[in-house]
């Protein structure tokens, strides 16, 4: 067996470590595709706020959807600054939590 093969290969974090304390930037935002329906913009928002809704709720310490009633995600979204989700959305984010396990 040649001599490379036995060595153990870096991974990322020994190459460049990440760094979790920096302050979250929010990507640019593009305006959206012309010419689409309604529904698709609608659609495509909801799902955006839903994502947004799924990670704050992991990030506070929710990992189950069982825990994620309502209350909890419409909380959620008055503490980062979203407007309260329809009982939609709040199904959405649980199906987001729930197929990401």
């Amino acid at each position: 067996m040649p001599a490379a093969a036995l060595k153990p290969k870096p991974t990322q974090s020994v190459n460049r470590p990440v760094l979790l304390d920096l302050p979250y930037e929010p990507v640019e935002k593009r305006p959206l595709p012309p010419g689409r329906p309604r529904e698709w913009y609608v659609t495509h928002n909801r799902r955006l706020k839903a994502m947004r809704l799924a990670i704050a709720l992991l990030d506070s310490g929710v990992y189950v959807p069982n825990q994620a009633r309502n209350e909890t995600i419409r909380s959620t979204a008055e503490t980062i600054g979203v407007h309260p989700p329809s009982d939609t959305t709040c199904h959405m984010v649980r199906a987001l939590m729930r197929y990401s396990r």
